[in-house]
């Protein structure tokens, strides 16, 4: 039996039955343990570990050590999911190969090849439907996914990479690439910035004034006016009536969702009484099918209730709040109410928010099918 393994910078190993396990331990393992993985590496990188061990323990952190790998931010990589008996797939793998071999760049592009039987469980996790199925990662969320053997699209979608690799827009802070988006603090690691899912003609935000910015203002991509020190457009929302706010987001794709980073920049150099709070207590409620109103807010427990104090908001006026993910798993939509702000004053700012986590499909996982080949072939 052949093993084949995914590595950085679009090298594939075969590896036979019978060959002498590489010492590299999995998560979990102690220095005394005889069973390590098969596993090659280029640059110092580790690839993709198999997954069907027949040691539940193995194939277990095996499943862990992909997860994790999946969700590495601060590079881009192009995932081709393919199986042995799919015709197609043998087609298109010479050219998704070919794409490797010139892009592929340490550190900051790589290309991985999976097997879709050894690597059920990222089949799964990425509801690959059909074969072959290519996805294009940034900092562990799926930007395009294509499937078929279709050169043509995959080209198209490799190349907007390889355009960004030669521009070296692929490296830098947070925010500096063309496209990416501001973030006031960094991301936890393994995670990936999925407010791009936040479907903004669907959201809804109530007791917001009018004077001030729109709802989708808090998805904005760029940094908060109030920290570039520019005059303009209010790129904020501020409560009205009172200091609540009740913002409702429906997601494009089902979204585990492990941190929330709100940003809040009321100005501190105003002697105005009327100067706006920032958030102090918030209520998230999940998988929702519509807004809520306030009095149904109140009536209904939350998933989470958190309360934000000064010491929580960093420099850039961002505070990070860590979720109590079991409970965020494949959700669809998020509502976040502002219950109160952090103050005496009578009104609530915000700025931006984002979202911090997986993103998925929206359809659910379904038998795999190939594309653009006859039956039993």
């Amino acid at each position: 039996m052949i093993w084949k393994l995914a590595l950085r910078g679009g090298r594939i190993f075969e590896l036979s039955q019978d060959e002498r396990l590489r010492n590299i331990r999995l998560p979990g393992y102690s220095q005394n343990n005889s069973q390590f993985l098969r596993e090659r590496e280029v640059s110092g990188v580790p690839g993709v570990y198999i997954t069907n061990h027949k040691t539940p323990k193995l194939r277990l952190a095996c499943q862990e050590a992909n997860k994790a790998f999946l969700r590495t931010g601060g590079f881009e990589f192009g995932l081709f999911v393919y199986a042995d008996w799919c015709g197609p797939c043998k087609t298109i793998a010479p050219f998704y190969e070919q794409l490797s071999a010139s892009l592929s760049r340490k550190d900051v592009v790589t290309f991985v090849k999976i097997d879709v039987e050894a690597q059920k469980d990222i089949a799964k996790a990425y509801n690959v439907t059909s074969l072959p199925t290519f996805m294009i990662f940034r900092e562990g969320t799926v930007l395009e996914k294509i499937q078929g053997a279709d050169p043509r699209k995959l080209q198209e979608a490799v190349k907007k990479l390889g355009k960004e690799v030669e521009s070296g827009s692929t490296s830098g802070a947070s925010g500096s690439s063309t496209g990416e988006s501001w973030r006031g603090a960094a991301l936890p690691r393994g995670y990936g910035d999925v407010t791009d899912q936040v479907e903004t003609k669907g959201c809804e935000l109530l007791n917001a004034d009018e004077d001030f910015g729109p709802v989708r203002t808090l998805f904005d991509k760029t940094k908060p006016s109030a920290l570039a020190k520019k005059e303009g457009a209010k790129d904020w929302v501020e409560s009205g009536a009172d200091d609540q706010l009740l913002l409702f987001m429906p997601f494009q794709s089902m979204i585990k969702l492990h941190t929330l980073q709100l940003t809040s920049l009321p100005p501190t150099d105003d002697d105005d009484d009327d100067v706006p709070m920032r958030p102090g207590t918030i209520h998230l409620y999940t998988n929702k099918p519509h807004n809520l109103d306030f009095s149904e807010a109140d009536d209904t427990t939350p998933t989470q209730a958190i309360t934000l104090t000064e010491k929580d908001w960093n420099a850039d006026g961002t505070a990070t709040i860590g979720l109590r993910f079991v409970k965020f798993q494949n959700i669809n939509s998020l509502i976040l109410y502002v219950t109160k702000g952090d103050g005496d004053g009578e009104k609530v700012r915000l700025d931006r928010v984002r979202l911090i986590g997986e993103s998925g499909e929206k359809r659910e996982m379904g038998k795999l099918e190939k594309i653009g080949d006859e039956a039993g072939e």
